[in-house]
């Protein structure tokens, strides 16, 4: 019976810890081949937004936000930061656009839907905008360009207590500023 005990405290843990890494699934990915079949232990340093300091400053408050431009959200399963196949090409889109823009820089806003506690939905934004910004780089925008935020349940994008409304409270959202 201990044993039991031990290992429902152990797995708690984890569940409120959140995960160190993040994986797009094999059978989620349909980018050509081009970023492999996950993108696991790519979730560096990521404080305050930076990836371990290389851009000093958040985005938001060095550059105006350009308005030319507005992304879809990418939607994410309950409690999950697996990229499903279908929301790729909404990443890519973002690719092509800083590709063709090498003046412009993105922050990813990571969100959940109201479902757990504000610690864990911070941290599941928060994975969940790594999970992006690591599709992001490996398709070769430069990490310098990339900061991410999590709103984690503050910043519902629909009011509801149900799945329709949880489904698209569950995203990541790009901003795009100019430098």
């Amino acid at each position: 019976m201990k044993f039991t005990t031990v290992m429902a405290v152990f797995a708690a843990a984890l569940c409120v810890a959140g995960c160190k890494y993040n994986k797009i699934n094999e059978g989620d990915v349909t980018n050509n081949g081009a970023m492999g079949s996950d993108i696991e232990g790519l979730n560096g340093g990521n404080d305050s937004g930076t990836l371990s300091g290389i851009t000093e400053g958040k985005f938001e408050d060095l550059y105006p936000r350009c308005t030319d431009v507005n992304f879809a959200p990418v939607y994410f399963g309950f409690d999950s930061t697996v990229v499903p196949s279908g929301e790729l090409s909404k990443i890519d889109a973002v690719v092509q656009h800083l590709n063709s823009h090498s003046d412009r820089v993105t922050v990813i806003e990571g969100n959940c839907d109201e479902r757990g506690s504000n610690e864990y939905n911070m941290s599941l934004g928060e994975n969940r905008a790594i999970i992006i910004r690591n599709y992001l780089v490996q398709s070769g925008i430069s990490a310098d360009r990339i900061q991410t935020r999590s709103y984690g349940e503050e910043k519902p994008a629909v009011m509801g207590n149900d799945e329709s409304a949880w489904s698209q409270n569950r995203r990541g959202e790009f901003a795009i500023f100019q430098k």
